[in-house]
């Protein structure tokens, strides 16, 4: 099974975002840093899964297993509902694209259990921000 840690990040909200994906298993460890733009930080997580799912499938991973410190994101993937309607368009994508799957989990951990994700959406917003 191929776990995948994923975290978004900006600084403001909105502001300048990155996305922050690290990817292990099957003796293998990829690590994404992706500048998104501007956005608030709860886009910048839903795009940072979205990322995840897209390099996932172009891996031709079939088992997947995710790790969020986005409770919202967790909570509206696991339930496939979303009271915010201003991320509608963004869960249906993701969900559309973890069906693609065999197998698609997703679970909430806390943020210090994130930390490399974090660590990469944090680079990715601060290469916008060098770039901008």
């Amino acid at each position: 099974m191929i776990e995948v840690y994923i975290d978004g990040a900006t600084a403001g909200n909105p502001g300048p975002s990155g996305a922050g994906i690290l990817i292990k298993g099957s003796g293998e460890h990829h690590r994404f840093s992706i500048p998104l733009g501007i956005m608030t930080n709860h886009e910048a997580e839903y795009h940072a899964l979205i990322k995840a799912l897209e390099i996932c499938l172009e891996k031709n991973y079939s088992i997947v297993s995710f790790r969020t410190d986005s409770q919202i994101v967790d909570t509206a993937m696991n339930r496939e509902y979303i009271k915010n309607k201003a991320f509608a368009p963004l869960l249906e994508r993701a969900l559309e694209l973890s069906k693609k799957f065999d197998l698609f989990f997703i679970k909430w951990i806390p943020s210090s259990q994130n930390n490399g994700a974090d660590q990469l959406a944090r680079q990715a917003v601060n290469e916008k921000e060098a770039g901008a």
